[in-house]
């Protein structure tokens, strides 16, 4: 189990280092770099989904053989992933709210540079936005409360 967790996180070492790479040296040729992209974003995938997949299988009886919690206070493979799972909520709302908000504040700003009796108006927009966010707060906190 453990060298799907390591190969996992070569693959996430690598991706990192190849987009850092490519930040600072651009491919030049277009029909070379779309073929590079291709082989490459499609080895990824497979790497990742396979690994994710293995150590899903393989992983799973470790973490339902264990107890949620030990008697002082360690945390058990159970219990970690719980965590991890009453987290990603909060995660995952962020980045919609995130990519919600990006158009809605370029929005704004145009046309309250056009018509500034508007600014009340798209504060509604952006609070609408924002409100995805919260919402997957209240799903975090919520999920807690019935970890513990």
């Amino acid at each position: 189990m453990y060298w799907l967790t390591a190969m996992i996180g070569l693959n996430l070492l690598l991706t990192l280092g190849v987009g850092i790479y490519l930040e600072f040296r651009p491919m030049r040729d277009g029909v070379r770099a779309q073929r590079w992209w291709r082989g490459t974003m499609a080895a990824n995938l497979l790497l990742f989904v396979s690994a994710s997949i293995g150590l899903l299988a393989l992983g799973m009886h470790d973490a339902v053989a264990q107890e949620t919690a030990t008697a002082h206070g360690e945390i058990s493979v159970g219990l970690g992933l719980a965590l991890l799972g009453a987290g990603l909520p909060t995660g995952l709302a962020a980045f919609g709210a995130g990519l919600a908000v990006g158009p809605v504040g370029a929005a704004s700003l145009a046309i309250i540079s056009e018509k500034p009796e508007m600014f009340g108006r798209t504060l509604i927009y952006l609070g609408l936005a924002e409100g995805i966010a919260i919402y997957g707060l209240v799903v975090t906190i919520l999920l807690l409360g019935k970890i513990a």
